[in-house]
């Protein structure tokens, strides 16, 4: 999943803001750091709590093709977890029912899917949740 970023020129040093996310920027000196500033500055802003009630918009498939616009992968834990509580919001569910759904004993064993911390499911979980989410867009995290 990549976000697009575009780049600011100053006298002494570079920026640059997220155009997907509002409030995601970083700064830096050189170009080369302000590369892995913005990798830092989006993971940090997507990579919410596990009961967090903010949905964040996902990529554009399409911007402008301008020499300051580059594209930043996303980690891919922060990924999945963003891509999980995504597609549960869309479908409306809780956590909690979410739980219930995928037969789990606790909310907290669904909780960790949407924690970029601990979410690592087997690929037989990954099955499951789309069973119950088909709308998990899950090619988002190889593209």
């Amino acid at each position: 999943m990549k976000y697009h970023f575009e780049i600011h020129k100053e006298k002494k040093g570079y920026w640059a803001e997220c155009i997907e996310l509002e409030g995601c920027s970083t700064q830096a000196d050189s170009r080369d750091e302000l590369l892995e500033n913005m990798k830092e500055a989006l993971n940090l802003y997507l990579d919410e709590p596990e009961d967090s009630k903010i949905d964040f918009p996902l990529p554009k498939k399409r911007v402008k093709k301008v020499e300051q616009i580059v594209t930043v992968a996303v980690n891919s834990k922060v990924a999945f977890a963003l891509l999980l509580r995504h597609a549960r919001h869309e479908k409306k569910l809780s956590q909690t029912k979410m739980a219930k759904l995928l037969n789990y004993k606790s909310v907290f064993s669904y909780q960790k899917l949407e924690s970029s911390k601990s979410a690592n499911p087997t690929l037989l979980k990954v099955q499951r949740l789309k069973e119950v989410l088909p709308n998990l867009r899950l090619d988002l995290l190889f593209s």
